[in-house]
């Protein structure tokens, strides 16, 4: 009779880590490390973030705003608000500096909203007083179908995310836009279905029947597609309803390739 071998529980990367440390930096003077256990001051930071921060990059040539996104997430209080009181000290940690430090901050910031990265509100304290901080995974899959990350930065980015175990975001916000589309598809259809008849057909409609004509049928009103556009340029029915802000439009589809 076989006998069951017991499970080998494998080593978690801290204790990797720390078997790696003692053989190549042994008795190495402890107070030079950093350790989150020990040491206060820490948060918790996506580990993919480095590669949002290429994604932000590229897309913000001349004014890259991906450092003043990572200013942000070392701010945060382990929670995704982060509350702004004083400007000057975001700018200068992000590192602006001089008279217009705070103007150069604010054109990094808007960059960062208009990508999807971060949310923001008005309050006392300015355009920024409080700032939401959005899932960079998502806001790198919007940007993907979006077609502003280079193929190969994004093929590294999921690599990273399957590493981590996270890939199962992306799977998940894949389905909910397309649950999104078409229930948005759906809800423009029955729309146009019961729009009430234009003006001349309903003036057809209500004259006097000719003998032995048809009666004139009514005439459908435009396609969901000509629908009229938001102000990011997208038709109404791609705009997700605020939750309780303004939430990121879903991303445009590009059309699918006809076969060779």
């Amino acid at each position: 009779m076989a006998v069951a071998k017991p499970a080998v529980k494998r080593p978690k990367m801290s204790e990797r880590a720390q078997e790696q440390l003692e053989l190549h930096f042994p008795n190495f003077q402890p107070t030079w490390l950093w350790r989150r256990k020990e040491n206060q001051g820490y948060t918790t930071l996506p580990r993919t973030l480095p590669y949002a921060m290429q994604a932000i990059d590229d897309q913000s040539k001349g004014q890259p705003a991906g450092h003043t996104l990572f200013c942000l997430w070392a701010r945060s209080p382990d929670h995704p608000l982060v509350i702004i009181e004083n400007p000057v000290i975001f700018a200068a940690e992000a590192g602006f500096s001089g008279e217009r430090s705070v103007d150069t901050w604010r054109r990094r910031m808007r960059r960062l909203q208009e990508l999807n990265f971060i949310a923001v509100k008005k309050g006392d304290a300015g355009d920024f007083n409080y700032v939401l901080l959005l899932n960079p995974n998502v806001a790198m899959e919007h940007m993907h179908q979006q077609g502003l990350v280079r193929t190969d930065l994004f093929g590294r980015f999921l690599t990273r995310l399957t590493d981590v175990g996270g890939i199962s975001e992306i799977h998940t916000i894949r389905d909910d836009w397309e649950h999104r589309r078409a229930a948005a598809a759906q809800a423009a259809a029955q729309a146009s279905a019961s729009a009430p008849v234009s003006a001349g057909a309903e003036a057809q409609s209500t004259a006097p029947a000719v003998p032995e004509q048809a009666p004139t049928a009514a005439v459908a009103p435009p396609a969901a597609v000509n629908a009229p556009a938001t102000a990011s340029g997208l038709p109404f029915f791609f705009v997700v309803p605020p939750v309780p802000y303004m939430a990121p439009p879903l991303p445009v589809k590009p059309p699918a390739k006809e076969a060779p």
